[in-house]
Parts: C-alpha cells; sequence; structure tokens
C-alpha cells in the first residue's frame, strides 16, 4: 500500500513551473554602460592586433593550399600511426607468445615430475 501514487488534486499545470524563476528585469543603465565600455575595448583591441599582423592578403589568398597540405600530413600522420600499432602489437604478441610457451612446458614439468606423496612413518 506505501508504494500506491495518489496524483495531488491541487498540483499546478506543468507549463508555468519555471515561470516565477525567470528575472524579467531590465538592464540598469550603469551595466549597460559597463557592457558597453567592455565590448567597445575588446572591439579595439583586436582590431589593432587584426592591423599589426603583416602579409593579410597572402596568408588569405593561400589558405586552400594550406588545408590541402594539412589533409595530406593528418592522412599520413594516420598510416604511420598503423603502422606503429603493428610494431606494439608484434612485440606484445612476441612478449605474450613467450610467457604461455614458459607457462606450458612447466605444467608438463609438473605432470611428468609428479610424485606420489610418500608418508614418512619413523
Amino acid at each position: 500500500m506505501a508504494d500506491l501514487n495518489i496524483p495531488k488534486l491541487n498540483m499546478k499545470s506543468e507549463k508555468y513551473i519555471f515561470k516565477k524563476k525567470l528575472t524579467l528585469r531590465r538592464k540598469s543603465n550603469r551595466r549597460l554602460l559597463t557592457e558597453f565600455s567592455f565590448m567597445f575595448i575588446l572591439s579595439i583591441l583586436l582590431g589593432y592586433i587584426n592591423y599589426l599582423i603583416p602579409n593579410k592578403n597572402l596568408l588569405l589568398k593561400n589558405i586552400p593550399t594550406n588545408i590541402n597540405k594539412s589533409f595530406e600530413l593528418i592522412i599520413e600522420l594516420f598510416s604511420n600511426l598503423l603502422e606503429i600499432f603493428l610494431v606494439f602489437f608484434i612485440f606484445i604478441s612476441g612478449i605474450t607468445t613467450l610467457i604461455l610457451l614458459i607457462g606450458s612446458f612447466y605444467r608438463l614439468y609438473k605432470v611428468v615430475r609428479k610424485k606420489t606423496k610418500l608418508i614418512d612413518y619413523k
């Protein structure tokens, strides 16, 4: 009986759950001025840094060739990674094979050398 869920009759509609948590106030003039000054100073700084970059036209013209070279380097990187992973697999499988061979010969040695339990009565 404790697991019985009885719905609440006076429950408000689901679409108004977060209505009271929203802030509907406008920003103050002081806050608007501080945001304006921060954004303005940041835009001036970024514009100045952009102005200081030399040979912008040459950089913009070389974008397609640079992107093509980058893709070629990424493809070469992945092909080299495949070779590196193969070398790691060769080393790890060689070590695992050696450990398994030693373990199998040790078990064979234990079976061949099995002694019957001799109880010494003195």
